[in-house]
């Protein structure tokens, strides 16, 4: 059966859109059999999210000081680029995936907004922290490098311990959330990458600060990427439908 897969939306979101049905940003390669949804706030079901096989909470706003514990950061740091509604919205998408264990991909704030949903923190302004190299401008991208945890879910999908990836973002995990281990970190130090600590074979949890729909997908950081969630989401796909089956047969 085709796959689902739902995109919270974003500015950009038509780049996930694209990444994800054809793999490659100039659209050269991809011939998966994909329904992309987007999810936004007030179109969602009451389950929206277990009628996907796969979420990916895509890049955008800061994430709410607040929601950290740091209001005073609204202040200290002149953060104004905050969505308080998306915040709640797809906080909510965190709780189904959870619930479910649909296959995840968080990319840029999403990774920030899943850190925080675990009770983790953000480094609010990296720059004010001596971390300048992680945006290239308004609307454009830099390039670091990026070193994996060796044995990570991660690792075993990029294939090496080094690499590059694109970069453009303000802000990054300062402490994990329970339950969660840094897997990438980037040259300097911020955090890339987050995953479960307990890993399970079932189940595809990954958050990452890089924009893999931007990216070549000759590079692994954004081709196996892509090919991991997608394997991930049709074993979820086969086990639904198989769960369904047996719930109806006699």
């Amino acid at each position: 059966m085709p796959l689902t897969i739902g995109i919270t939306d974003c500015d950009e979101w038509a780049n996930y859109e694209r990444w994800i049905i054809q793999g490659d940003p100039d659209g050269k390669s991809g011939n998966e059999d994909i329904r992309v949804v987007m999810l936004k706030p007030g179109d969602g079901e009451d389950s929206f999210v277990s009628h996907c096989d796969g979420i990916i909470i895509s890049g955008g706003e800061d994430v709410s000081p607040s929601l950290y514990g740091k209001p005073e950061y609204v202040k200290d740091y002149n953060i104004t680029d905050c969505n308080p509604e998306r915040d709640k919205f797809e906080l909510r998408v965190y709780k189904e995936v959870e619930e479910y264990k649909v296959p995840l991909l968080a990319i840029c704030r999403g990774s920030q907004l899943g850190n925080v949903y675990f009770k983790g923190t953000l480094i609010p302004d990296l720059p004010s922290f001596g971390k300048t190299g992680h945006s290239g401008g308004p609307k454009t991208d830099t390039v670091h490098g990026v070193k994996l945890t060796p044995g990570s879910r991660l690792h075993q999908i990029i294939g090496l311990e080094k690499g590059e990836i694109n970069s453009h973002h303000h802000q990054a995990t300062d402490k994990p959330g329970k339950g969660l281990v840094v897997t990438a970190i980037s040259d300097d130090g911020v955090v890339e990458g987050l995953e479960k600590a307990k890993k399970s074979d079932e189940e595809f949890f990954l958050l990452v600060q890089w924009h893999p729909e931007r990216m070549d997908a000759n590079n692994p950081f954004s081709g196996k990427l892509r090919e991991a969630f997608l394997q991930a989401c049709k074993e979820y796909n086969t086990f639904s439908n198989l769960n369904q089956y047996l719930s109806v047969t006699p």
